[in-house]
């Protein structure tokens, strides 16, 4: 093996191998924000992240031990981790494009698991090979820094804990500090150019005059320089914010009348605001008539993922004097709602897990609304029989818990069927209104009557005249629910793969019109149907 001044002492070696432990966890962090905002943070989207990054070491080990047992030259190695740091450094660059490419193919041609098959077909492209290559270090520095059988077992046991305490601080720094201070396209960038630097440092100490190092320098500046940037949905031209925080990737918008939050760049929005104050013509004014079903002039309301504020904002409208909490786990969230949604002063939001707060606290409420989905599911501790037994247990005698069900599903084993189901086991009284034009359900559940009775009872003392057409509409909707089988509980409460199951549906019905033409057709036929 060739000798190089630099690997004379071995702790450039163990520098190496934690850095490659550093960098592999930086970037499978990153990885999971590079897809939440296209395909959600779900389980099934990490399980998919773990296991293409798993794959990618596993083979990335057995070839970095044939070669280094071919040629232990480590200047191999070194040039290894030179392209591995470019292809990081280029993802900030290209990811997202690749991303919306894999897309636009698959949802023509999968009909069943369109989520799981792209964000699969997303991550194999774009991280596998880099950390394929950054799995070829350990064994190759087990081969370069081995030197006799004697000392075998401790050498190796520094270079795996090396390995180890690199992965630790590669799991806490993305997420506590790069992320959300400077972003996920500046993480790849700050861990790719940790390990230019080593490789560098490698090559230049060792006089070696090859291109390689500098043609890698000289791309990592251009990836620098072209793929600093924020914005997943780049092709929005009217966004007021565009950021992360520790939980989501969040998007700002408004147009003349309203204010938009979105935490996913293709699937829905979360909160929406009038700017006049008013009703949307969304969810959130069919929620409302839980606080009139409450059977109060001035209900305590709690809200459960309060968001950007809009329920908590018209209650305060709607039924002056009533006193709102919020509860709203991303801090980063409020403070938009505050800036953006004029969120009133009044509403005191709490920045912590729904349930976990609902278990620390004492008090009763009238009126607790459940809004906690988080990109295209509800977690999974918010949706069994233990939480809503907890939420039932916080209300007052004549209390009315309203959750919002954002996939309108029906059918066997639909996620909106196991909602109902779970909350029926718990609730004497329960129903549902649709929200025309959307894929929103309200359900409302009651300790002491029928929901459409006491909202029955309760417009008449409903004096607003935009709230009391509103409320008359929901009446006119509202259905009482019967309990069966599908049970949600805390050990099992399978919400991602329901979720991603409604999800496929309703991209398979929205694109069902395109598919075909693209069969009949063909790609020209599409294109000539879109005007392109």
């Amino acid at each position: 093996m060739k000798q190089y001044p630099i690997l004379k002492n071995k702790w450039f070696l163990y520098l190496t191998e934690f850095f490659a432990g550093v960098s592999v966890m930086a970037v499978e962090l990153g990885a999971s924000r590079l897809l939440a905002p296209y395909f959600s943070s779900s389980q099934i989207v990490w399980t998919i992240i773990i296991g293409v990054i798993m794959i990618a070491m596993a083979l990335g080990n057995l070839y970095g031990g044939r070669a280094a047992d071919k040629d232990p030259d480590p200047a191999r190695l070194y040039r290894r981790i030179l392209i591995a740091a470019v292809w990081i450094a280029a993802i900030p660059v290209a990811g997202k494009y690749v991303i919306l490419g894999v897309s636009a193919l698959l949802v023509l041609a999968v009909d069943v698991g369109f989520l799981i098959w792209a964000a699969f077909a997303s991550c194999l492209i774009v991280f596998v090979f880099p950390l394929f290559l950054l799995g070829t270090v350990t064994p190759c520095l087990v081969k370069a820094t081995v030197e006799s059988l004697d000392e075998g077992g401790r050498t190796v046991g520094r270079l795996g804990a090396c390995n180890t305490v690199g992965s630790i601080l590669g799991t806490f720094l993305p997420t506590f500090v790069t992320i959300p201070t400077v972003g996920t396209s500046a993480t790849f960038l700050i861990f790719a150019g940790i390990l230019l630097a080593i490789a560098l440092l490698f090559f230049i100490s060792s006089k070696i005059r090859k291109p390689a190092p500098y043609v890698a320098a000289g791309l990592f500046v251009l990836c620098a320089v072209f793929g600093r940037s924020d914005s997943f949905a780049f092709w929005e031209k009217d966004l007021v914010y565009e950021g992360e925080s520790v939980y989501n990737y969040l998007q700002v918008k408004e147009d003349s009348r309203s204010v938009i939050l979105a935490t996913n760049v293709l699937f829905g929005v979360q909160s929406v605001a009038m700017k006049d104050g008013g009703l949307t013509g969304m969810y959130y004014d069919f929620a409302l008539a839980a606080p009139v079903m409450a059977q109060k002039e001035t209900p305590s309301v709690l809200v459960l993922g309060n968001g950007s504020g809009t329920f908590a904002s018209q209650c305060v409208r709607y039924f002056p004097g009533c006193a709102v909490e919020g509860v709203e786990i991303d801090g980063k969230i409020t403070q938009l709602a505050e800036k953006y949604f004029s969120l009133p002063a009044e509403v005191k939001v709490t920045e912590y897990d729904g349930r976990a707060y609902i278990q620390t606290v004492q008090e009763k409420y009238d009126v607790i609304m459940v809004d906690a989905y988080q990109d295209i599911t509800i977690p999974f501790q918010m949706s069994s029989v233990e939480f809503f037994t907890l939420v039932k247990e916080h209300l007052t005698e004549d209390g009315v818990m309203v959750v919002n069900m954002s996939m309108a599903s029906d059918g066997e084993g639909s996620i909106n069927q196991y909602l109902s189901d779970t909350i029926a086991s718990v609730f004497p009284y329960v129903a549902t209104a649709e929200v025309p034009f959307s894929t929103n359900r309200e359900l409302f559940a009651c300790v002491k009557a029928e929901p459409a009775g006491l909202l029955a009872e309760g417009l008449g003392r409903v004096e607003e005249p935009e709230l009391s057409n509103m409320m008359q509409r929901v009446a006119a909707g509202i259905k009482s629910y019967a309990g069966g089988t599908h049970i949600l509980t805390d050990d099992k409460a399978p919400v991602e793969v329901l979720g991603m199951r409604m999800i496929d549906s309703l991209i398979y019905e929205e694109l069902s019109y395109f598919k075909q033409i693209f069969q009949e057709q063909g790609l020209s036929g599409l294109l000539k149907s879109l005007g392109i």
